[in-house]
Order: C-alpha cells, then structure tokens, then sequence
C-alpha cells in the first residue's frame, strides 16, 4: 500500500485483521511506524517495496489524482509481468484508460478501483468500484472480499433477478480499465446532490423564524409577506433524529448530519467552505459529452464553488449594477455585526 492516510492506513489494518500480509510505504514516516506497530511491513522507498513482495505483485496505491501519474511513472520500471498496480484513489476514468495501455506491453495489469467508505470503512467496510482486466480482478478476489463490508451490510433486494454475486458482498467488477473510477465519479456526483439537498432543506428550517426577525422597511430590503407564517423556531437535531425514522429522506447521510447536529447544533465549528476534489467535475464533463442532463448535479458542485467565495466578484458586480441604473445600496445583513 502506497499512501496511509485516512483511506490507505485504515484499509491496512481491515486487511491486516483478515490475515493478509501488508507492505506499507508513505511520504510520513510516522504513518509508516504507526503500521509497524499493528503488523504490517515497512518500506522507505519504491524499490524496497516492490522487493518485499512476492511474486506475482499486487500495488495499491492510494494517493491523490495529482499524485498517482508521477508514482505510476517511478514503480511501473520496477515491476514485472504479470504484477499488478492498482490505483484506488479518485483518478480521471480516462487517465486509467491511457495508463492501462501503456503498462499493457510490459504484462503489468493496471486497475482502477474507486473506494468508498471514508473513514467508517476500517470497521464498516469498503464499497469497491473495480475496473480492468477480469483475470487480475479474479485474482485478487480474497483482497476485495476481505475489504467489503460483506453481505450484512444491507437487506437482499427484494425481487432481485439474479441473487448473489459479489455486488450483495459490496465490491463489483463494472468492466474494462476506468469503468471502476467511471462508477466512482457518478457515485461522488450524486453525493454532491444529496448533500446538497439535506443542507439546503435544514438551512430552510433554520431561517422558519424569519417572521420573528426584525427587517428593515426601506426600498432596499423585500417584506415578508407573511410574518406570522414564519414564527417556528425548530430543533434540527430533534427533526433529524425525527427523519431517520421511518421517514423516506432516512440515509446514512442524514445519520451523519444528526450526529453533526447533535455536538455542535449551530455548526460553529465549521466556516461553510466545502471542497471539491474533482469527481464532481468530470461528471458534469461526462453529462455534457453524453448529452445527458444533470441539474441537480451541476447545481450541487457550483453550490460549493459559491462556498469558497467564488462567486464573490459575481455579487459585487450585481450590488455594482444596481447602484448604476438605481442608485441603490448595499442593505446589511440581518447577521451582520457593527
């Protein structure tokens, strides 16, 4: 395993428990240490890592995307025919493709394996995206088992036409190299869009006592039409808790916003800046390319541009135009402090 961070390490440990032998290299060598300590086997450098393994080899590399061209680059000379290089990180689906071509007339099978499961994964288990060659995914079959979470994770479907199968264990070979990474991006587009439409729904219910705010009565500021209508003052951690009952919105998204709220009910702890780390993006490239429209999720992914402050130049030539053909000011902000 190349890269022990909150992925890479605790994947590890999941397979250092189910009796597998583990390699470890990281540019920290205090994560490299904290592995040593539970069993693995350490390696200060590519070349000791490749030489500690038995052959046919197995690497996996769990690296940022910015990261994974450069190392690909540094192990591929070192390895053999028939070894394997995997790449589970949130690579590009077509980066996968060209790299898979490349390393294909040295005998080196290359798979993208897009891993879901943050930092649950090491008790809950890993949903595994895989895609590449079906003789080197059969293979390492025992590596996949043993990271899935396994079929307890969830009910069989009922109805189901084919029962069984690796999906109901949680790990699936989609198809030819960048199918895993593919199925990976979807999967991160629609996580945009969910979380997006819990935060937007509780931010809703936060703002339901509008109707109780004192608001400005000049030309600038839009009445409430109605102010008794928004008089509520409601407990989002108790609604949540409410939501995960029985209701149709229940998800482990909406468990992981009701422990949120429950610690920290305003949130303080967080500025509301929200990240990105490219999946969204390429899924709005496939959208495009395929002619398939995508709005819930295009709206999610320029939502957490917004959160960065990216439309800031956007709003000030809004408030600019205003004060140009009207005269008009900037109104405060009900939360704005003097």
């Amino acid at each position: 395993m190349i890269g022990l961070g909150r992925m890479g390490a605790n994947m590890c440990r999941r397979l250092l428990r189910a009796g597998h032998e583990c390699v470890v290299n990281d540019h920290h060598p205090e994560n490299v240490e904290r592995l040593l300590a539970e069993g693995a086997l350490g390696a200060t450098s590519l070349a000791e890592l490749v030489a500690r393994l038995q052959r046919p080899r197995c690497v996996w590399m769990m690296l940022p995307a910015a990261a994974v061209e450069a190392t690909v680059a540094a192990i591929s000379p070192l390895l053999d025919a028939d070894d394997v290089l995997i790449d589970g990180g949130n690579s590009q689906h077509g980066d996968d493709i060209r790299r898979a071509a490349a390393l294909a007339p040295a005998g080196i099978h290359y798979l993208d394996v897009g891993t879901s499961g943050g930092v649950w994964g090491l008790e809950q288990g890993y949903c595994l995206m895989i895609g590449g060659d079906a003789a080197a995914v059969a293979r390492l079959d025992p590596v996949f088992r043993a990271l899935a979470p396994g079929t307890d994770a969830a009910p069989r479907t009922p109805g189901r036409s084919t029962a069984g199968g690796s999906a109901e264990l949680g790990y699936l070979h989609c198809g030819a190299s960048g199918a895993g990474h593919f199925v990976k991006m979807i999967h991160n587009g629609i996580e945009y869009g969910l979380m997006a439409a819990y935060a937007e729904g509780f931010n809703l219910l936060r703002h339901a006592n509008s109707g109780s705010v004192a608001r400005q009565a000049d030309a600038e500021t839009a009445p409430l039409d109605d102010p008794a209508a928004y008089q509520y003052d409601f407990d989002l951690g108790a609604i949540a808790e409410l939501w995960r009952r029985g209701s149709v919105v229940r998800s482990w998204l909406l468990d992981l916003s009701a422990q949120a709220l429950a610690r920290d009910p305003d949130l303080s702890a967080f500025a509301g800046r929200v990240s990105d780390s490219g999946e969204g993006r390429w899924a709005l490239k496939a959208a495009i390319d395929t002619s398939v429209p995508v709005p819930v999720l295009s709206a999610a992914l320029f939502a957490r541009f917004a959160s960065r402050g990216e439309d800031a130049f956007a709003s000030q030539l809004l408030s600019a135009m205003r004060s140009e053909f009207g005269g008009h000011g900037e109104a405060a902000h009900p939360s704005d402090k003097s």
